[in-house]
Parts: C-alpha cells; sequence; structure tokens
C-alpha cells in the first residue's frame, strides 16, 4: 500500500487532484504533495457535471490521488458511470484523525479543531462518529448540478484544509514535557493510517456499489419456514400469532400485546412472573410456563422485525444487498453502517447470502485478533511463544493454566475488556505472573483512562479526551461524591484499556483491506479471473469470485494479513493466521 509522497522506482512523480463541487459542476486542481498549486498547472479547471465521468476517466491513467471533501460524495456516482479509482484522500476522515491524534496534540491544527469528547458521567463511552448522510443531490451528480456549493466545500478552502493537514502531519512527534520532538516513526504510523482510513472509504463504496450477492427467493424460504406465509399489512406472520393467542391464554391476558414491553411487563407481575426486565437470562429464571412460547415469540419477532419481507423488499434489489458503510464509525476506528443492518447479518438468513452461479464465496476471518494485536503491542515474548500456534488460547493454557484453554481464554479476555470480578478476576493474578508484559500493558491503559489522559493505537488513532463535566466530576468534597468519582474513573479505565487494544486491531484490518483491495486490482490488471470485496465485519472479509480464481483469492487475503502485520509492527515473531471458508451460502462457512 503506498503511502509516502516519494515516487517509486520506475513510475513518474506522484500527482494529487483536488476535487471539489463547483456551480458549473465540478472544480479540479492539481496540488504539490504538501496542498500548495501546482507550479507547472497552477490553475483550476472547471468541468461540467455530463463531462465529469469521462474527464477523471481519463486522468486515472496517470494515477493520481485524489483529494476530495468527503468519498461518499464523489465516488459513489464515479462508479455508477463505470470510473474505479486507485487511490484518494478523504479530508473529512484524516482530518478526523489529525484532531484527534497524540501523534499531532500540539501541532495548530489539532489544537484549532473541534474535538469530541467522552463524557462518563452516565457510564457510557462515546461510541460513535456518525457522519451525516449524503446530500440529496449526491444521486444526480452527473445530471443538472445543484446550484451553488456548500460552504467550507469551495476549492479554495479545500486546498487550505489539505495542506493544513499535512502540516500537521509533517510536525509529528512525541511531547515530552518540555517540548515536542520531531519523530519520524510517528509519521510515518500516521501517514499509513491516513492512507488505509482513506482507502477504506472507497472500499465502502464500491462494496456498496457491488452488494451482497443475495437470493431472494431463499430469504422468503427461510422468513416461511420460521414465521409462516407473507402476512398482509399491519397483521402478524402466522407463527407469531399463534404465540400471541397462546401467551394471551398462558398469562390470561385476552388483549394482550406481546410487543408493548408495558403490558408484558404488566402481564407478567400479574402471573407472579416478578422480572425487572424481560431480557433472556432474566425471562430464563422463572418456571411460568408461558416463559417458553414467550421466548420464541421474542426471537421470532426479532427476526421479522430487522429481516423481515419489509427489509427484504427495502434492501435487496436484483439479487443485491446494498448497505452504506461507515467507515471509522466508532472512535475506535471500526466501522458502522447506516441502515439495513448490513454489520449484523444473523445466522438465522444466511442462507440467503448465495454465491452466483459459477463463483463461491470466500469468508475469511482473523482468528483471535485481539489477543494478538496486544501480544505486538506489549512485545510479551513469552505471549508471543503461546501465539505461534493457530490457537492462542490453547498455548497460553499450556504455558499458565495446567491446560485448560476455557480459563486462558476467560482471563485474557477479561484483561483486555476489564472484567476484573468473578471468574475474570480470580484467574487475573495467575495471568499477571505468567505474562507481565502484556497484562502491564494494559493496566497502563487504564491508569491513562482513569487519570483523563488519552491512549493511542498502533497507527495514531487516540481515544477522546474527558469532557470538561467529566473532570469536574473527579473533584469530590464527601466520601460518596469520592466513590461517585472512582466509580465514574473506572469506567473510563476500561474504555481506554480496551480502546487501545481494538484500535490497534482496527489499524490492522484498515491495512488488510487495503492491501487486498490493491493485490485484487492487481490481478484484474494481469487479465486474470478475479473476486469483489463485498461484505467487511470488523476481522471478516467476504469475497465473491469464480471458481476458477478461489486459489488466488485465498492466496491474496493469506498474504495481505501477513503484509498487514509487517505494516503494523515489522517482522515480529507473532502470527496473524486467518482462518478461510470457500462456501456456496455464507451459513457453511462457520
Amino acid at each position: 500500500m503506498r503511502t509516502d509522497h516519494a515516487p517509486e522506482q520506475g513510475r513518474i512523480d506522484p500527482m494529487y487532484l483536488l476535487l471539489a463541487a463547483h456551480a458549473d459542476g465540478a472544480a479540479l486542481q492539481q496540488l504539490t504533495a504538501d496542498g500548495l498549486p501546482e507550479p507547472s498547472n497552477p490553475e483550476p479547471r472547471l468541468v461540467s457535471a455530463g463531462d465529469l465521468a469521462e474527464v477523471v476517466r481519463g486522468l486515472e491513467e496517470r494515477h493520481p490521488r485524489w483529494i476530495w471533501h468527503r468519498t461518499q460524495d464523489w465516488y459513489p456516482a464515479l462508479l455508477g458511470a463505470g470510473v474505479e479509482l486507485e487511490r484518494c484522500y478523504d479530508l473529512t476522515l484524516c482530518g478526523s484523525i489529525l484532531a484527534h491524534s497524540e501523534f499531532t496534540a500540539h501541532t495548530d491544527y489539532a489544537q484549532a479543531a473541534e474535538k469530541l469528547t467522552q463524557d462518563d458521567e452516565l457510564h457510557q463511552p462515546p461510541r460513535g462518529l456518525q457522519p451525516p448522510a449524503p446530500p440529496p443531490e449526491q444521486g444526480a451528480l452527473f445530471d443538472a448540478p445543484a446550484p451553488g456549493q456548500r460552504p467550507g466545500q469551495s476549492l479554495e478552502a479545500l486546498r487550505v484544509e489539505y495542506a493544513a493537514q499535512q502540516e500537521a502531519l509533517g510536525q509529528a512527534g512525541t511531547d515530552s514535557g518540555a517540548d515536542v520532538v520531531p519523530d519520524a516513526g510517528r509519521r510515518q504510523r500516521l501517514q499509513l493510517l491516513l492512507a488505509a482510513e482513506s482507502a477504506g472509504a472507497m472500499i465502502a463504496a464500491e462494496m456498496q456499489h457491488t452488494g451482497v450477492p443475495w437470493r431472494e427467493e431463499l430469504h422468503e424460504q427461510i422468513l416461511a419456514d420460521h414465521l409462516g406465509p407473507r402476512p398482509g399489512p399491519g397483521q402478524r406472520p402466522a407463527k407469531l400469532e399463534s404465540l400471541t393467542a397462546e401467551l394471551r391464554l398462558l398469562l390470561k391476558s385476552p388483549a394482550l400485546n406481546p410487543d408493548s414491553p408495558q403490558e408484558l411487563m404488566r402481564a407478567l407481575h400479574r402471573n407472579g412472573i416478578e422480572v425487572k426486565t424481560t431480557r433472556q437470562w432474566e425471562l430464563k429464571e422463572s418456571s411460568h410456563p408461558a416463559i417458553v412460547p414467550l421466548l420464541a415469540y421474542k426471537k421470532l419477532a426479532r427476526l421479522h422485525a430487522a429481516n423481515g419481507w419489509a427489509w427484504l423488499d427495502t434492501w435487496v434489489k436484483d439479487g443485491r444487498f446494498q448497505p452504506e458503510y461507515v467507515v471509522g464509525g466508532v472512535v475506535s476506528g471500526r466501522w458502522a453502517s447506516r441502515g439495513g443492518g448490513a454489520l449484523q447479518i444473523p445466522r438465522q438468513i444466511r442462507g440467503a447470502v448465495h454465491a452466483d452461479p459459477g463463483h463461491k464465496l470466500i469468508v475469511a476471518d482473523a482468528s483471535q485478533l485481539e489477543p494478538r494485536v496486544l501480544v505486538a503491542l506489549a512485545q510479551d515474548s513469552k505471549m508471543a511463544e503461546a501465539a505461534r500456534d493457530k490457537d492462542l488460547y490453547a498455548g497460553i493454557a499450556a504455558q499458565g493454566f495446567g491446560g485448560d484453554r476455557a480459563k486462558a481464554k476467560v482471563a485474557l479476555l477479561g484483561a483486555i475488556y476489564g472484567a476484573t470480578t468473578g471468574e475474570s478476576g480470580r484467574l487475573m493474578p495467575q495471568l499477571a505472573r505468567t505474562y507481565p508484559r502484556a497484562v502491564g500493558f494494559v493496566e497502563q491503559a487504564a491508569r491513562d483512562g482513569e487519570a483523563g489522559r488519552t491512549v493511542t493505537s498502533r497507527l495514531g488513532r487516540s481515544s477522546p479526551p474527558p469532557s470538561e463535566r467529566w473532570l469536574r466530576s473527579q473533584h469530590s468534597t464527601t466520601a460518596e461524591e469520592q466513590r461517585r468519582a472512582d466509580s465514574i474513573a473506572r469506567s473510563r479505565g476500561r474504555f481506554t484499556r480496551n480502546f487501545v487494544v481494538q484500535g490497534s486491531a482496527a489499524d490492522w484490518a484498515a491495512c488488510w483491506l487495503a492491501e487486498l483491495r490493491r493485490r485484487l486490482r492487481a490481478l484484474r490488471s494481469d487479465g486474470a479471473a478475479v473476486g469483489e470485496l463485498v461484505f467487511f465485519l470488523h476481522d471478516e472479509v467476504m469475497v465473491h469470485c469464480p471458481e476458477s480464481a478461489v486459489g488466488d483469492c485465498i492466496k491474496a487475503i493469506e498474504d495481505s494479513a501477513n503484509a498487514a502485520k509487517e505494516l503494523l509492527f515489522g517482522r515480529i515473531p507473532v502470527e496473524f493466521p486467518v482462518s478461510v471458508a470457500v462456501v456456496d451460502s455464507y451459513d457453511n462457512a462457520k
């Protein structure tokens, strides 16, 4: 994955093209690597909306890096016009990283930026950085342009923004307390993160354009098997209606609506079922005969609401599910999705995700990714020995838990997620004695969070700083206030403990995706039959490919995983294996 500004041997100097909306269609300007107008071609070029796709197609032959406000504003329409691009720089995504990163916190850019903060008053760490929905005119990009342009997105405003971001990147360093020491290693890692994040934005648009192969008739059959025939508008499916009648009888509530939490709780209490919630684990503690049909109803109702006929009619068209992914939608760098539940395809309907005739689905996931990332971050040589086997938990069990894999897993995940009570808490001392560096690493991240400091992923994505409200909560005058302050601090510590591992795992996954895209594109340019990335979930990818290309695609997936490890950590003695399944339908992958 190319990240630097230096030309590769045998290639022309890199080209940077800024693309912005304009009243007449679009404006293009060639820039230097630092964001100044290119001296040999400084003047902007105006392009009509109708000509833009062909102009971009022609310029792409020079392998430029496209710079724009948001990938989602431009790339979907270009893909719709048959134009696929190699590289871009997403100003919105990169700006968010630079604004929050510890590596650039001292720069004018970061200090002037508006920050997302964490407020743990309610013990809820921030989860998302959801960007606004695409503008309504996006789908008609190559039709008549909308008059004017949105504030702050003029060509010159975007050029100034890009130059400011490049200046901040160039100043990346280490804050020693007295001053900031330039740090080329940090700058290179942050540059890699910006490149991977921008590549992720392109991949997200490409996956939305391509879509997940989805057999509508198989989905219909799954729904019929579980719920009965498709109901009329406003009606419950037959099996839900039957369970409703059974619940009304067992709970002596002839008009009960089991979809109403209030009605359901009242009916349960009237029948002596003293529960505080209708969560499955709590309901199972009761032996009342209504519990079994109630749990069955809740399971089927979730299927009907989340992925029933209405979902199928809305989200699957022409054999493809085309959700919108939100790159960096979670503060740790994980993706989110907007509509359609793309990141939550339940097992019940995975049989509908089916390869086209003559094709296969290759489903690959990184085995035990976050624990392996912890090994690499902490440079724990003993845990690295355990990680040489495909099953890290079994290796840890053999070294410190008498071969008990279950205990080893509970202990390690407890260290990552901050579970210090119960079985995990009891096992923690043994884990700490066996792997002091790994446990010490996450404990330090927790202490940093409790003290109000930020933590940073391997490539430079930093956790949000605490809010003013959080900081005020840490000043106590009574014992009760101190207990509350300690509780709030521990909550933030659990968040930062996990952030540094999950964020670094997201760094690895971003590089894995970008490398895989690059390798698949290289196969295509060689004229080989090749697969397409169609789905991504945290540490799992799905490639849809012709049967003849399965071997090449598997090699690309595995080689990309190894390349991602080396990009983040160098050639370390820690394996990042991927499990690969070649299947016709997604339900057979695991």
